[in-house]
């Protein structure tokens, strides 16, 4: 059974866009990404810089193509941003055997000793901002960022459906 509709709860007449949802979310991760980029400073890298380096780490990308894809960035801006990564020593760029068209990314030595410090620096962060959270609370915030995640989801979809 669906859930039953609520009063709706912003007013366009008497929107207050501090109290929105959308921007107090904004705000915590305009935050933490600084607090981030803090942290990963004495790794010597910016936030530009070690979000790519981690997505190459994980496997979620292993093309320019895919990790422009998957950071939202503009193919131009990756390029410069690869160009400084493997000026640092972080990240070689490959032909692929298979297609010599496809460039392959690898990271080097460096790049993997420094990926394996992202998930520690997150992990910190992330510890910080729950402070005074009980497990119960962090689950249920869990719950309600997905809850939140599943109906832009279904807008997304509806929107897709009605431009087909």
């Amino acid at each position: 059974m669906a859930p039953t509709p609520s009063r709706p709860f912003y007013d366009g007449a008497r929107y207050d866009y501090a109290q929105s949802v959308g921007h107090q979310l904004f705000q915590l991760l305009q935050q933490m990404r600084r607090e981030v980029e803090h942290r990963m400073a004495a790794h010597d890298l910016t936030d530009a810089q070690w979000r790519p380096i981690w997505l190459l780490a994980l496997g979620v990308a292993s093309t320019p193509a895919e990790l422009a894809r998957e950071l939202d960035m503009d193919p131009g801006a990756l390029t410069r941003l690869l160009d400084r990564l493997v000026a640092k020593d972080l990240v070689v760029r490959e032909r692929s055997d298979a297609d010599r068209r496809v460039v392959l990314l690898q990271l080097t030595d460096a790049g993997r000793a420094v990926a394996s410090q992202v998930p520690h620096v997150l992990a910190g962060v992330n510890n910080d901002y729950l402070a005074g959270f009980s497990r119960a609370d962090w689950q249920q915030l869990l719950t309600l960022i997905g809850r939140l995640t599943a109906n832009g989801q279904s807008l997304q979809a509806a929107r897709a459906e009605a431009d087909a």
